[in-house]
């Protein structure tokens, strides 16, 4: 079988590769499987921070998410909370043995969660960021 290319044609499966609309609908499963772990997160985190549930929540959920999937003890991750006039400060307290982990290389993961959180923030309306506390 001799598929010949034709200008114009630049997607062209030969059937193997499957169609464009079952991608899709694999991409939308796995965006519904994320989003059902975040919201699981969330029930387990919400119930301890009074953050979870007023305004600023999307950030320490966020925060908490992460910092728990990066740990290797979860339940040592403790984040506290101090709202300012312009936002909040989110405190991440882990164990020492998680400390390299959670900051990483060059400080690029610890970026990379700024980033993230602070992203989480706009969508609230809140600036927030992110101090890695040393005990």
């Amino acid at each position: 079988m001799t598929d010949l290319y034709e200008a114009g044609d630049i997607n062209q499966s030969d059937g193997a590769g499957g169609d464009i609309n079952e991608v899709d609908e694999i991409d939308d499963e796995i965006d519904d499987d994320i989003d059902d772990e975040v919201d699981d997160e969330v029930d387990e985190v919400g119930e301890g921070n009074e953050l979870a549930a007023a305004d600023g929540g999307t950030p320490l959920t966020v925060l908490t998410y992460l910092a728990r999937s990066l740990s290797n003890e979860p339940d040592s991750v403790v984040i506290d909370t101090e709202e300012r006039r312009n936002g909040v400060r989110l405190s991440l307290h882990v164990a020492p043995e998680d400390m390299g982990r959670v900051i990483g290389r060059r400080g690029r993961t610890a970026q990379a969660i700024r980033t993230l959180v602070n992203v989480a923030g706009a969508k609230d309306g809140v600036q927030a960021s992110v101090d890695i506390v040393d005990d």
